[in-house]
């Protein structure tokens, strides 16, 4: 299922001409293998049963995004690798994976959640000026731009009820039922 949501996802940028296409058809499997494995903080999103997101929400930060120990050692998240269902675009489930993460956070006692993005400045001015993310920083690595960006971890109340629905992708895995205590409904 999740390699497949990749894949569709690839797709959709190829048929739009978006860079970056080819990595996530030829990882898919590989992400996807991601998911049942308990040691990797992936979490799928989903709507009547249907993965429709996923994503990983570690809890170390990026050291090549945040050289500095200190601030790389401040409580947060790093939310890394959201692929969402093209299908479902109109719903904007990459803007919910993120809100989910900013409240999932505060409820953790975190302080920030980070995430970084390649070389795409059209995806770091969405990430920026639609879901609010701060550019913290640039860097370049291996002659690639990165770019660092956080929000403040803080309790989203407005997340809409649209019946779609955030796991642990490890406990779904080892279990049938939608209601896992790591579940949270947005």
């Amino acid at each position: 299922m999740i390699a497949q949501l990749i894949r569709a996802r690839a797709e959709w940028m190829h048929e739009r001409l978006l860079p970056g296409w080819e990595g996530w058809h030829d990882r898919a499997d590989t992400l996807a293998g991601q998911a049942g494995e308990k040691e990797m903080p992936v979490w799928v999103m989903t709507h009547d049963e249907r993965v429709i997101g996923v994503t990983s929400l570690y809890e170390q930060t990026s050291g090549l995004l945040w050289p500095e120990e200190a601030e790389r050692f401040q409580p947060s998240f790093f939310l890394a690798t959201t692929v969402t269902d093209p299908a479902y675009r109109q719903y904007r489930p990459g803007c919910l994976i993120a809100w989910w993460a900013l409240d999932h956070a505060a409820r953790e006692g975190r302080t920030w959640v980070r995430r970084g993005t390649g070389p795409y400045p059209r995806l770091v001015a969405y990430y920026r000026d639609v879901q609010g993310w701060d550019v913290v920083r640039t860097v370049l690595n291996r002659g690639v731009t990165a770019y660092a960006l956080q929000r403040r971890a803080e309790p989203q109340p407005h997340l809409p009820q649209l019946g779609l629905q955030l796991k642990d992708a490890a406990a779904c895995s080892t279990s049938s039922t939608s209601n896992s205590s790591a579940s949270r409904r947005v």
